[in-house]
């Protein structure tokens, strides 16, 4: 860039920081009503304008393939007739969703008398940097005008032309419910100067920041945000079978875990197998996932059980293969898969399956992640499967939110005192 581009794009990101903090306080003030209709507009907008969007996509798919990128991230990055339904009843549900702004999440009366109430109330300005996935314009866009809170997104170059036609339609919906537009608002230039101006935090403009996308994104936006994060790290994530497993509730699971959809942060990338069930769980279970095109590495226990697993090393534990490959280990008992877990895993998602509820509820209580499931597929790790609508993303962090971030994990907090003259001796 010259020095001129560099300026105008500074003055351009600042402008954006402006208008995103006036249009918060706009937002912060709008009825619960209006917000809602805001989605219930933009859910209809994105179903009638699914040949635009597609158009659009098909546009950013072509770019990608012709760039090289992987068939994974080509997954994540392609939209379809269903993705597009789907993305307008994610909005819609959200639009459902009980507005959490004004609730009351504890009230009391201390000694003093005065009457104390913690109210939901809106973080502020959102900024959301993500990668390859469009459907995150509208996911976070609603998840924003739900909490009642401004958003700045940048989208990767990679879905540039797809979130344009998203945020298009957003930016209509906000003004048809008499919502300032500025609410939300797509970075629109793929210069990657633009992200180092978000994590400056636009003068004071953007309060939090989230990222959503591969590593090396979140690395660097926890390396150099001069804001307060919301992130996640990789989704290394495993599914334990115990020796008490139904077999085919474990195909079941695992089958689904590995295979539903590769490319997603909620995919198993690590199966651990209890030893004295191995022979027992892990020849079915390895073959239902090597005929539906599973690469298996294993160690030298599991290879033993299914001789077509290649050679697993120390990297296939750390590794989130968002591919169909799955790494396979055979653990001495429940202590050893929670060991593997926590000497490896993310944070992010586990699962074990088992019928015996003791052992069920041990795994739970020991494995630090996000989410825990029990007898039941790693992919349930969605704001949407969790009742929320959609989610800017799985949260590994131990402060505020954790888990999906759905619309009510995007507020904070303020107390509102009540008193009938009271001072203080």
């Amino acid at each position: 860039m010259t020095d001129l581009e560099t300026r105008m794009l500074d003055t351009q990101m600042l402008e954006r920081g402006r208008r995103a903090r006036t249009a918060a306080a706009d937002l912060r003030d709008a009825p619960a009503a209006a917000r809602t209709r805001a989605l219930e507009i933009l859910s209809k907008k994105l179903t009638a304008a699914e040949p635009a969007i597609l158009a659009a996509n098909a546009r950013d798919v072509a770019a990608a393939r012709a760039n090289g990128m992987t068939e994974a991230l080509i997954d994540r990055l392609s939209l379809t007739p269903a993705r597009v339904a789907g993305m307008a009843d994610a909005v819609a549900t959200i639009a459902a969703v009980p507005d959490p702004l004004g609730v009351e999440t504890e009230r009391w009366t201390p000694a003093n008398g005065l009457d104390i109430a913690r109210v939901r109330t809106p973080i502020g300005v959102l900024g959301v940097i993500y990668e390859s996935r469009p459907n995150v314009t509208a996911d976070a866009a609603a998840l924003c005008i739900r909490s009642g809170n401004a958003a700045i997104l940048r989208c990767g170059s990679d879905c540039l032309q797809s979130s344009l036609a998203i945020a298009g339609l957003i930016a209509e919906a906000l003004d048809e419910a008499g919502l300032p537009a500025d609410a939300v608002q797509l970075v629109d230039t793929p210069d990657r100067a633009a992200v180092g101006l978000m994590l400056s935090g636009l003068d004071g403009a953007i309060d939090v920041i989230i990222p959503r996308g591969g590593k090396s994104l979140v690395a660097r936006v926890q390396a150099e945000a001069k804001t307060a994060v919301l992130s996640h790290l990789e989704g290394l994530n495993h599914t334990y079978l115990h020796a008490g497993a139904d077999l085919e509730v474990a195909r079941a699971v695992v089958l689904n875990a590995k295979m539903r959809r590769v490319s997603v942060c909620g995919a198993t990338e690590t199966l651990l197998v209890d030893r004295a069930a191995a022979a027992r769980l892990l020849p079915p279970v390895a073959a239902d996932l090597i005929a539906a095109g599973c690469e298996l590495r294993g160690d030298a226990e599991a290879r033993g059980l299914v001789p077509q697993m290649k050679p697993a090393d120390e990297t296939d534990w750390m590794t989130e293969y968002l591919a169909p490959i799955l790494a396979v280990r055979i653990v001495d008992d429940l202590d050893g898969a929670t060991a593997h877990i926590a000497r490896y895993g993310s944070g992010h998602t586990e699962a074990i399956v088992t019928t015996d509820g003791e052992a069920a509820e041990r795994f739970a209580a020991r494995i630090d992640s996000a989410i825990v499931l029990i007898n039941a597929s790693t992919q349930f790790a969605d704001g949407g499967e969790f009742g929320f609508g959609g989610e800017i993303g799985i949260s590994t962090a131990r402060l505020h939110a954790r888990g999906p971030v759905g619309a009510e994990q995007l507020t904070t907090y303020k107390y509102v005192v009540r008193g009938k003259g009271q001072t203080r001796p």
